[in-house]
């Protein structure tokens, strides 16, 4: 049998066939988790961009395992809330609505383009103009529009509307003025330029050159935060990762100050005991115990304070037996209890697993003139400032949803996965996990089934469910959604895996245009 050179599953034709083509070069899987963040730039501009942040969990062949953070900074400084660019919008995803708050003053220190040059220093094996060829093919001959992408920029229409550079992400050459209909092909060449320009620049020309002295500028002009201080000061965090024990698998996932990790590895814990490989998949007690356990966490996050308190003593603190007890008790009596982002997994022969999330918010509104890079969001994110907007701590990492995550089974299974999403990325993670986990499901079922997600005290679920079922959740819930299809609101588990005897496989999550690729 031929042996494969590696696995990939991402959000995109266009991202993936990117990581695959490194693969198939020889590159490994962090040369092709590169590749496919700079497609993704190209093919998913709503939930990739230089001008975001991220994070990769790696795991070596020689089994190290680092989790990067290159997430986004607040900046050093506050200005006066009149005094800058910030405004809401919404976003309608038919069943719920969300709104996020753009403009100049959204925008924090994005980390993608540090990040990624620390990547490829440390782990990377191919020159960083011959990992960007793929992208830049792509942006100059066009990637046709499909139907998530044209969902997701009518989802975001008045972002992407604000501005015409923000209009041109999304518009073909002949009809500027319009979105890009299916089928229709969209051409990022100022986005190659860029690619092109940093290869043979460096990271400084984003940091301390031109394209940074373009955005300090704009933002001075025009109502934002950002300030020399800020791009220069900025840097890539490189972290132990989070470990715990969920039955017999080890997980692996994003540690403090980033949230997402520890509320996984919270909810896990709380939901050990409760022998979900018990009860059937989408049943009442199924759905029950998973949204108890979310809406527990829930309460955890805000009475803890811990999207700006967590440290990794508050973390181990929080997942110390003594306080999962305490809760454990609670989720037993199923007592009532009075928020874009793409993944990338990889997998090589080599041994080697990358698991990447990114995320540019919904953007900003703002590109960066000439470039085609459009500035995050985060500081516009309720998600990520749950205790108000103009009140985040200065110079500090924002705490994330984001977690990327490695599992490694008792027999001897390795996967890979993580998701988009905001609020929903620890909820789909957490699901795709105990799919596996509990319930013994192959990788396409586990990544496929249907999801629920407690919001406040909002019950979202894709699951069927019956009549006397629905009545049942009534009495325990306050407001439930019951979503006629899987929507992408859920997030996107684009996951990888590796066998015992090292067979690639994945799967590439349906709700975000998931596409996996085996080289």
């Amino acid at each position: 049998m031929r042996r494969r050179k590696g696995v990939v599953a991402a959000g995109h034709e266009v991202t993936a066939s990117a990581a695959a083509e490194v693969l198939k070069a020889g590159g490994n899987a962090f040369d092709a988790a590169l590749a496919a963040l700079f497609a993704s730039c190209v093919a998913e501009p709503v939930l990739a961009s230089l001008g975001g942040g991220g994070f990769l969990l790696a795991e070596r062949c020689d089994a190290r395992k680092l989790l990067y953070d290159f997430f986004a900074q607040t900046p050093f400084r506050k200005r006066s809330p009149e005094e800058t660019d910030f405004y809401p919008i919404i976003a309608d995803f038919g069943t719920v609505q969300q709104e996020f708050h753009i403009g100049m003053g959204s925008i924090a220190t994005p980390g993608v383009v540090k990040g990624l040059f620390a990547i490829h220093r440390e782990l990377c094996s191919m020159p960083l103009q011959v990992i960007i060829q793929p992208a830049c093919e792509a942006a100059r001959s066009g990637v046709a529009v499909n139907n998530l992408q044209r969902y997701i920029s009518k989802l975001v229409s008045p972002i992407l509307q604000s501005t015409p550079d923000a209009m041109a992400l999304h518009a073909t050459r002949e009809t500027p003025d319009r979105f890009a209909e299916c089928g229709e092909k969209v051409h990022q060449e100022h986005m190659a330029d860029s690619f092109e320009l940093l290869a043979a620049e460096g990271e400084e020309i984003f940091y301390q050159g031109e394209l940074g002295k373009a955005l300090i500028e704009s933002c001075l002009q025009q109502g934002g935060y950002i300030r020399q201080r800020d791009l220069a000061g900025y840097r890539v965090e490189k972290r132990q990762p989070l470990v715990l024990s969920y039955h017999d698998a080890r997980l692996i996932t994003n540690p403090a100050p980033s949230v997402g990790g520890t509320l996984i590895a919270f909810t896990l814990a709380l939901l050990e005991q409760e022998n979900l490989l018990n009860e059937q998949p989408g049943s009442f007690m199924h759905l029950l115990k998973i949204a108890r356990a979310q809406q527990l966490t829930q309460h955890l996050r805000l009475d803890k304070g811990i999207d700006q308190n967590l440290s990794d003593a508050t973390s181990s603190e929080i997942l110390a037996e003594t306080h999962l007890e305490n809760y454990r008790k609670i989720l037993s009596r199923h007592t009532r209890f009075y928020r874009g982002t793409t993944q990338i997994s990889v997998a090589d022969s080599f041994g080697n697993m990358a698991s990447m999330t990114l995320s540019n918010g919904e953007g900003s509104g703002y590109v960066l003139p000439g470039t085609g890079i459009m500035l995050n969001n985060m500081l516009g994110e309720e998600d990520i400032n749950p205790y108000g907007f103009h009140l985040w701590p200065e110079n500090r990492r924002i705490a994330s949803m984001m977690a990327p995550t490695l599992m490694q089974s008792g027999n001897g299974t390795s996967i890979a996965t993580g998701s988009g999403g905001s609020n929903r990325i620890r909820s789909a993670i957490l699901q795709v996990l105990i799919n596996l986990i509990d319930f013994g499901m192959d990788i396409e079922s586990a990544v496929e089934a249907p999801r629920l997600h407690l919001e406040h005290e909002t019950l979202n679920l894709e699951h069927a469910i019956t009549k006397l079922d629905q009545e049942k959740l009534y009495k325990c819930f306050s407001d439930i959604k019951l979503w006629p299809d899987k929507n992408l609101f859920f997030g996107g588990a684009h996951t990888v895996m590796r066998s015992a005897s090292g067979e690639l496989s994945g799967k590439g999550d349906s709700r975000r245009g998931g596409v996996c690729i085996n080289v």
